[in-house]
């Protein structure tokens, strides 16, 4: 199977809420009011907790008290509530995934350290909107649940032997795409946003010239990301070139920041996106 092969019966298993889909409707609608969307996720508690809880946390660094979801749209703006809804739609849409809990616990611990690093990147570059990059960093690696779900027997063919090897270079060659590959298939098949997909498919496109500054940053964080989990110890420039870096005006300085950053909110955050039943903690 392919990479859209996989994520097309991945799709028909892990499917976005009716709650999802509603509020989706209601933002592509321009009659829709931020108090009907309001409205509507207030229908569903734990999301309603989730957002509130993300809104007053120090990742938005909000002075102010949020106190309802209304009060969130006006002062986060409705795109920015519209990720939150997404980061927690998709975490529970995988609660049914089969697969044992250090395998989901490191996939998380990894996928939010990314979204935490890709967000502190994109605000030290000045780029716009860079709350929306948390969900690129968490989102980007969902094809690795796919493949755990559809063919889990090809996770262990897909795990570095030793710290010559790539994770992204051992993915093609068990499957013939990598993880990230499959991850933007998904989102294509749950219709989420091409800025979303576009940096996810591109994640493993090593020539700068041709991508997103979204892609970038996603690049340099999930390679910032599998150095600290897969190979502490090793120079970053065995990730990343020096090119790559300067273009986004980046320095190995600031990578060290953006990990202080990380060690620093990863478990505040972690348990803050663990609505209920789902499975991120």
């Amino acid at each position: 199977m392919n990479a859209r092969e996989l994520a097309e019966e991945a799709s028909d298993i892990f499917v976005l809420s009716d709650s999802f889909l509603r509020i989706k409707e209601l933002l592509d609608d321009d009659t829709a009011t931020i108090d009907d969307i309001a409205d509507v996720i207030l229908l569903d508690p734990a999301l309603t907790a989730a957002i509130l809880k993300l809104s007053n946390s120090s990742f938005f660094n909000y002075p102010g008290k949020i106190d309802t979801i209304s009060k969130a749209m006006l002062v986060l703006g409705i795109t920015e509530v519209y990720n939150l809804v997404i980061a927690y739609f998709t975490t529970k849409a995988f609660q049914k995934l089969k697969a044992d809990s250090d395998f989901l616990d490191t996939f998380w611990e990894r996928s939010v350290d990314c979204a935490l690093l890709v967000k502190y990147l994109g605000a030290y570059t000045n780029i716009q909107k860079v709350e929306r990059l948390f969900v690129l960093g968490l989102l980007h690696n969902l094809g690795e649940l796919v493949v755990q779900q559809i063919t889990p027997d090809k996770i262990s063919e897909c795990q570095i032997s030793n710290t010559n090897e790539f994770p992204w270079e051992k993915q093609q060659q068990a499957l013939s795409f990598t993880f990230g590959s499959c991850s933007a298939e998904l989102l294509r098949f749950w219709r989420l946003p091409y800025c979303l997909v576009e940096p996810i498919g591109s994640q493993d496109e090593d020539d700068f010239d041709f991508l997103s500054d979204e892609s970038k940053l996603l690049y340099v964080a999930k390679r910032v990301m599998i150095n600290n989990n897969l190979y502490a110890g090793d120079d970053i420039h065995k990730f990343l070139t020096e090119d790559q870096l300067n273009t986004l005006n980046l320095t190995p300085e600031i990578l060290v920041q953006a990990r202080e950053y990380v060690d620093l909110e990863r478990f505040s955050i972690l348990a803050l996106l663990k609505p209920g039943s789902v499975m991120i903690y």
